[in-house]
């Protein structure tokens, strides 16, 4: 590939990840001129999405131009979601005022393995308060993050900056964490590859081993595939002390995407949980996977959700985890700064959410951890001996601005998220790998998810399944060109 010199914005947007370090180990690019590119591209795209904050462009310049290239990637421009993982060079406020500039003395492991994978982080990704909405609306943040395909629309969340970071070229791939589909969420509404790995695949330490307990993991968003897999190689793997892990991988997950792919059995679901209705555009998106999946040689079988699954129940059980939480963190906050809490502190909903996390007792609690623990044996039974389960993303197109805003009591304002994704949080408390594939589109050029799930510590048979159809070029056109020369290996 020839490039002008320097490298232009054009053509660092056109390429993944990997595909730019490739350019690094051969001389054609610096980290330094990557990072020059990124920074433009955040300069002009990010204020009109919302998608950063904290910036540190002048650090990370000083930062790329020192680099010494290292891991899969090299040294590209990357970004942390502002979910509260730990960092010394970058603060957080998790979206919320009262935890506005969090500092830390040390980086979590994850933060380090993205270091050594290549990974210059140069700011962080807005989010919803506490990372607790299927939207990224923060009063913090001073406004919505805005989906890059409509900007009446949301971003999704919790990871919503992150996704309209990549899905505008900013970065290739971007941090993500998802305690109830919150890197799905947004690569469905974005158009983009996102891969909840398995619960224990990534390190959550030093600082915590678990988050919403055992519902929430860490991984990326990107607009490849291999990106996704090698980024995933790239932090994986046992950490001292952790409270889990997942069954070590019988290949990497790069190595899974040059596979040439075996015949698998394939479940899919048009239909929601509790009768919930499903928009055209979403079961369309499902048939159009399934069929191209017939195509390629797999076995798909339909099928529905079983009727009996209390999934009201499971939705109270993830509200009073939530609750529980919500009070964790505000307090170990509030004793940090010596106060009390403020009305001005907390938006209405998460407000909400701690006076009705200090009622929970700790029956109530362990009751719902209980419940989590049997949805990773039912959603193992819904398998059965189907290799993948396939489901709608979400059960409608991306939602409005305002929709699904924090604004009425918590459990109110639950229902409602659990409704909008009501097929991807069974997926936490299962701890089973799935990811959003951005295998449709409407007319009006919005994107559309398909999700596939994958039996507990199988992430290479997810990432080899989404590989396989990504390589049909049902993408967008603009993730399919975006992985330069050579092929999807």
């Amino acid at each position: 590939m020839t490039l002008r010199f320097p490298m232009q914005d054009d053509e660092y947007e056109a390429l993944d990840g990997l595909a730019l370090a490739a350019l690094m180990k051969d001389g054609q690019v610096s980290a330094s001129e990557l990072m020059e590119c990124a920074i433009r591209l955040a300069t002009a795209r990010a204020p009109g999405l919302n998608a950063l904050t904290y910036p540190r462009y002048e650090e990370a310049l000083a930062r790329a131009k020192d680099w010494a290239p290292r891991g899969a990637f090299g040294g590209i421009p990357f970004l942390l979601k502002d979910s509260g993982l730990a960092s010394r060079r970058l603060p957080s406020s998790i979206g919320s005022r009262l935890f506005e500039d969090t500092r830390y003395a040390q980086d979590a492991t994850l933060v380090a393995r993205f270091e050594a994978g290549g990974f210059i982080a140069f700011a962080r990704t807005t989010v919803p308060e506490l990372c607790m909405a299927p939207t990224t609306e923060a009063l913090r943040n001073g406004g919505p993050a805005r989906n890059p395909w409509d900007r009446g629309r949301s971003a999704g969340g919790s990871s919503g900056g992150a996704a309209a970071a990549v899905a505008a070229g900013i970065v290739p791939i971007a941090h993500g964490s998802d305690g109830g589909g919150s890197i799905r969420i947004p690569a469905a509404c974005c158009g983009l590859f996102g891969l909840k790995p398995s619960r224990g695949v990534v390190p959550m330490g030093p600082l915590r081993g678990e988050g919403w307990g055992g519902l929430a993991v860490d991984g990326v968003l990107s607009r490849t595939v291999r990106d996704t897999a090698a980024a995933i190689d790239a932090v994986a793997g046992i950490e001292r002390g952790a409270p889990y892990a997942a069954p070590a991988l019988a290949r990497s997950l790069r190595s899974a995407v040059g596979d040439a792919p075996r015949r698998l059995r394939i479940g899919v679901w048009r239909a929601a949980f509790a009768g919930i209705d499903i928009a055209p555009e979403c079961v369309e998106a499902v048939d159009a996977t399934a069929d191209l999946c017939r195509a390629l040689g797999h076995e798909v079988i339909d099928g529905a959700p079983p009727a009996d699954f209390d999934y009201a129940g499971f939705v109270e059980a993830h509200t009073d985890v939530l609750g529980v939480n919500i009070v964790l963190s505000v307090d170990a906050r509030l004793q940090m700064l010596g106060r009390s809490l403020r009305p001005t502190d907390l938006e209405p909903s998460i407000m909400d959410g701690y006076a009705q996390g200090r009622s929970i007792s700790a029956a109530r609690y362990a009751a719902a951890i209980h419940r989590f623990h049997s949805i990773a044996r039912f959603m193992d039974d819904c398998l059965g001996d189907f290799d993948i389960l396939m489901t709608p993303a979400l059960v409608q197109l991306p939602a409005p601005l305002g929709e699904l805003e924090m604004r009425d009591d918590f459990r109110s304002f639950r229902r409602r998220m659990a409704r909008y994704s009501c097929h991807l949080a069974i997926v936490n408390a299962s701890g089973q790998p799935a990811a959003s594939l951005p295998t449709h589109w409407t007319a009006q050029m919005l994107p559309v998810g398909t999700q596939i799930i994958g039996r507990f510590g199988c992430d290479d048979v997810v990432v080899q399944l989404a590989a396989q159809i990504e390589a049909t070029g049902r993408w967008h056109p603009r993730q399919r060109k975006c992985i330069g020369p050579g092929d999807h290996r």
